[in-house]
This record gives C-alpha cells, structure tokens and sequence, in this order.
C-alpha cells in the first residue's frame, strides 16, 4: 500500500497552509515538517495533532529532519527568502539559489526517489534550481507554477460574469509573475469563448483583468503581508492529483522540450499530472499575440537561469 507521505521544507505561511490543507481534506497518510526553526516545526506539528479528533481521517504528523526523506513520496520545499511588498519574486534568485542547494543535497543525500513539489519563488526558477540539483528526471520535478495565478484569474472572470468560478475553463501561462500571459483566446465559459461574450468595447475590462490578477499577489501583500491560502489549496490540490493518480490538467512549473516552441526551462503550462508525476504538456491554441507573450516571459526566466552558476 502506498505510504502517501509528505515532507514538507519550510513551515512559514505557505508550508503551514499547505499541511493544514493536507490535513483538512485527508490527503496525506504521514505529513512530516522540516524547518531551520526546529521549534517552529515542533510547534507546527502540535498544532495540527490537535486537530486530528476533528479530521475525517487519521494521519501521522511530526515534525523531523532530512533522513524523513527516504521514503517520501513527496518532498515540497516551500522555504525560502520571504517576498516582502517592494520586491518582485525574481529578486530572490540568488538568495533562494544557495538555500536550495543546502536543501536539495540533504533531501537527495537521504536518498529520495519520489516528487519534487517546489512553491518558493521565484517558482519556475527555483524548478528548474532544484532538477539540476537533484539530478531527477524532469516529470518528477514540478513546481506550482500558474495555479494560483489561474485561479485567480477563473474567480475574477466568474465575478465578472457571474458564473462559478469552476465553469471557467481558462489559464495563465508563462512566469509566475510580471511576464505571464492570460490565455484569452482559450478560455471559455459552459464551452463558450469568452472572446465571443463580450463587446468590443468591453475587451478593456478583459485587459484590466489580467492586470488585477497579476498584481493580486502584490496587493495582498501590501494588507496581509502574504499569501498563504491558495497556493496552500493549490498544492494540496496537486497533491491530492499525484496521489490519486488523477491525470488531472494544471497550469504548473514544467519542463520544455520543443513545446510551443520553446526549451530547455521551466515554464508554467496546463499539463497533465499523476502518480509518476507530469505525463503530458498540453499546447493550447494560442493566438500569435499571446504566443508571441509566451516567448517574451521564457526569455525573462531563461535570461535569469543562464546568470546562475550550478
């Protein structure tokens, strides 16, 4: 029987929501915390064990060091610099660079074989940071990619059109930040394009969407001072997809090899994930603009990826 288990890295906002999540929809059989605040993760652990009378289901949750790794189905390393609200994700790179490189040799030095489920930004980069560094093949090194952004931009279009957000079927793809690309010639509502639901004139409002969900993560923090919830919906969602071999569509972090005509990065895209990780990337049929935005935002992330020494 599968173990189903879980290693979280990091145990700040992000890492807590996440295995709160985890928890609260009785995904993961054994949830383990790792954190350089070995307190934090004590804390962390506790807490959520008192949460256990209330689960639907049980679960092992404690917190531990790299030697949990052995036999994780799925490592998430959620660690990293923090985003505070004067900085873009890609400030971080080198930052987050070497705190990788400390986390991955352990996690590999404790002789994984499982998922690389990577959340700490910027994400496509720190994707494509840790399969060098591990050494896995590419489809069991997935980072979260557009998930959230795409689920941002699904709950504002259900807002406009007052929908549920679950009726739209429609993406972000590109970098998890300034450079994605809303995918508005293949987004559709009840299968009908989303293009063809709105006047000229309102194509505007269309505009200043994207921008609203592109900013999201900006004005959040600005509040609150950071985002937690969705990506730790999100990542138990991708989660919940590997485990139950699904072959679910995401919009996450993968690797391209000639996809819409790019390669050799990491790049948020809709592909298909399951037990063994990604089986597929999905090409949509983008329009020249928007394919033409895609290029510009893998240029963006493969300009940054060629300035890292590995």
């Amino acid at each position: 029987m599968a173990k189903n288990k879980v290693v979280i890295v990091g145990t700040g906002a992000v890492g807590a929501s996440y295995a709160y999540a985890l928890l609260n929809q009785s995904i993961a059989n054994e949830i383990v915390l790792i954190d350089m605040n070995s307190d934090k993760a004590k804390g962390e652990a506790m807490d959520l064990n008192h949460a256990l009378f209330y689960a639907d289901s049980p679960a092992a949750i404690k917190s531990g060091n790299y030697t949990e790794c052995t036999d994780a189905d799925i490592v998430c390393i959620t660690a990293g610099a923090s985003q505070n609200k004067d900085a873009t994700r890609l400030d971080f790179v080198e930052q987050n660079t070497e705190i990788f490189r400390s986390i991955v040799g352990q996690v590999m030095a404790a002789g994984f074989d499982g998922i690389f489920l990577i959340a700490s930004n910027p994400v496509d980069i720190m994707t494509h940071v840790t399969w060098k560094l591990s050494g896995l093949p590419k489809h069991r090194v997935i980072g979260s990619g557009t998930v959230l952004d795409t689920a941002r931009y699904c709950y504002m279009l259900g807002e406009h059109f007052g929908v549920n957000p679950h009726s739209v079927n429609g993406y972000i793809v590109g970098e998890h930040g300034d450079s994605q690309v809303a995918a508005w010639s293949a987004t559709t509502i009840g299968g009908k394009p989303v293009l063809d639901m709105v006047h000229q004139e309102d194509k505007t409002t269309l505009e200043e969407i994207s921008i609203h969900v592109r900013d999201a993560a900006q004005h959040v923090l600005e509040t609150k001072g950071a985002t937690h919830y969705g990506i730790g919906m999100g990542l138990a969602k991708l989660t919940k997809a590997i485990f139950g071999n699904e072959n679910t569509v995401f919009p996450i972090s993968v690797y391209v090899d000639g996809e819409y005509d790019l390669d050799d990065l990491y790049i948020g895209l809709p592909s298909v994930i399951n037990r063994s990780g990604v089986k597929e990337i999905i090409e949509l049929k983008l329009n020249a603009d928007e394919r033409k935005k895609l290029q510009q935002s893998a240029k963006v992330l493969k300009d940054i990826i060629q300035t890292i020494q590995l």
